[in-house]
């Protein structure tokens, strides 16, 4: 907090705005108060100038691409940490022991099994539908079948809800890859560490003894990592507005899985992919970058520039040699690695892309890493929601347990009719 105050001259009224300050970052003014002084709203079109709630869990600073989850940098977690641990920061405020991480773990894998019911909902789907069709339905259907933990007003039920999500959305997302390749469903091994279990829930067959490759394991816990929370963002945010009406957990998460399966949000990884393999070929680069300068050509390079980083993404950085680790563990010779180092290092030197900080971000490289491993682009912002459960659920904990919260209401400028007579029909 601070004693700072902003002055807003309006006509001849004067206005006295509070600035408050966070821990770091930008401060904010605080406007509550200001329709009911001014009868004035504020206009801010994608909400890209307003704080919408306050937070401890994710902070951003685009200028500086600094991505931290509770104080601790995203690439310390993502170099040194597990997605399990992670998910303890995030939901509980800080790092675990190595008890209470070895509980938390086994907490998580005592919930990973599914209602034997839900399984007739894939088959309720029609065998080419979307992963994130299937995605929003299952999850919405949750509350009809856990009752005991939707009580929003129980904290007890809101950890039980929390933990489930977390741990049935592998075995959720595994199921929704099975059912469109047509095998069989395969059940959870509590064995596993939680992403090792899901590499086996998706690739394993019941024929065979399914081996989890350490290297391909670790980078795509570490993928869960960098996606796990991202602020306010388009689908978090979507989360607490429809939690603030008091809706259960389950819809709320199926609510903000529908708002990532927008192309802008969660899908970039897949335009980022399909590009790359437009390309071809590093001699190509030249001629698409050119492309990517005119503003009469529709052709625009996905994965790069950030609705929030004006500098390189954190996460792309960790990416790019996760990348690297899992190709050469798969021996795969893949050439669109190297269409995309090329392009990034032309990317980077090229003035029109550094005046307009375009660099390249997290989903420049993901695609390629998901590819490679073997899932389907239709799987990718599957495993974007997967990875976002977790705060998700942490973002409606904390809303929830938010004595100031209300139900989200924005306010519009309206540019329609003013009043007018209704006339019957038959004088029309």
């Amino acid at each position: 907090m601070t004693n700072k105050v902003a002055t807003l001259n309006l006509g001849d009224q004067q206005v006295e705005l509070p600035v408050i300050s966070g821990t770091v970052g930008p401060d904010v003014l605080d406007i509550r108060k200001l329709y009911g002084q001014t009868d004035c709203f504020t206009f801010d079109p994608g909400f890209t100038s307003t704080a919408s709630c306050e937070s401890q869990l994710t902070y951003i600073d685009g200028d500086q691409g600094v991505l931290l989850h509770r104080g601790y940098s995203i690439e310390e977690l993502s170099e040194q940490s597990s997605f399990m641990e992670v998910s303890y920061l995030l939901l509980n405020g800080e790092l675990p022991s190595k008890q209470e991480l070895s509980d938390f773990s086994y907490t998580i894998s005592r919930h990973t099994m599914l209602h034997e019911q839900l399984s007739t909902f894939y088959r309720g789907f029609r065998r080419d539908a979307h992963p994130m069709a299937i995605m929003c339905g299952v999850v919405g259907a949750l509350s009809a079948f856990y009752h005991d933990s939707t009580d929003i007003a129980d904290p007890v039920q809101r950890k039980i809800a929390s933990h489930r999500l977390i741990a049935k959305m592998p075995t959720i997302a595994a199921m929704a890859y099975k059912y469109s390749v047509g095998q069989p469903f395969i059940y959870p091994d509590n064995k596993l560490s939680y992403t090792g279990n899901f590499l086996r829930m998706t690739f394993g067959v019941p024929a065979e003894e399914y081996e989890v490759i350490p290297a391909v394991e670790k980078a795509l816990d570490r993928i869960f990592i960098l996606h796990a929370d991202h602020e306010q963002n388009a689908s978090t945010s979507t989360v607490r507005l429809a939690g603030s009406s008091g809706a259960n957990p389950f819809a709320c998460i199926a609510a903000g899985i529908a708002c990532l399966w927008g192309p802008a949000h969660g899908g970039a990884n897949e335009a980022a992919l399909n590009m790359l393999r437009e390309i071809g070929t590093p001699d190509k680069i030249p001629h698409y970058i050119a492309r990517a300068k005119d503003k009469n050509d529709p052709f625009r390079l996905m994965g790069f520039g950030h609705r929030v980083y004006k500098n390189y993404d954190p996460r792309a950085t960790v990416m790019q040699k996760t990348v690297r680790e899992v190709l050469a563990a798969l021996k795969v010779n893949d050439p669109i690695f190297e269409v995309a180092m090329q392009l990034e290092e032309m990317a980077l030197n090229d003035p029109y892309f550094i005046e307009k900080k375009l660099f390249p971000n997290v989903d420049f490289y993901s695609g390629i890493i998901l590819s490679a491993i073997g899932f389907p682009t239709t799987m990718f912002t599957v495993l974007f929601a997967l990875a976002r459960t977790v705060g998700w659920v942490a973002q409606w904990n904390e809303m929830i347990s938010d004595p100031g919260q209300k139900i989200g209401r924005p306010r519009q400028l309206y540019t329609g009719p003013t009043a007018r007579t209704y006339l019957p029909v038959e004088k029309r």
